[in-house]
């Protein structure tokens, strides 16, 4: 077993459920935060809490984008393949 066997499942099977984990509960929380915008459309104090709750749903997921766009280049940089990519 060498090192790029050990990259590639430490890849696999701990940092990408991580990344996609995250990504699924910033976007939970972005659609929280929408149904919390919509519904309360009487109240000024809840619109504005809903849309705080989607602009850190957003934020969340370019983070994650972005978290998965450095560990696709770093991967890259060992040779070490990304799930989920196009060959």
């Amino acid at each position: 077993m060498d090192i790029t066997d050990i990259l590639n499942a430490i890849n696999r099977q701990i940092l990408n459920p991580i990344i996609f984990l995250l990504f699924f509960l910033a976007s939970i929380y972005f659609v929280w935060g929408l149904i919390k915008f919509l519904a309360n459309s009487d109240s000024d104090e809840a619109r504005t809490e809903g849309k705080s709750h989607m602009v850190w749903g957003i934020v969340g997921m370019i983070i994650m984008v972005s978290a998965y766009a450095i560990l696709a280049l770093v991967t890259r940089s060992f040779g070490v393949d990304m799930p989920f990519e196009s060959q």
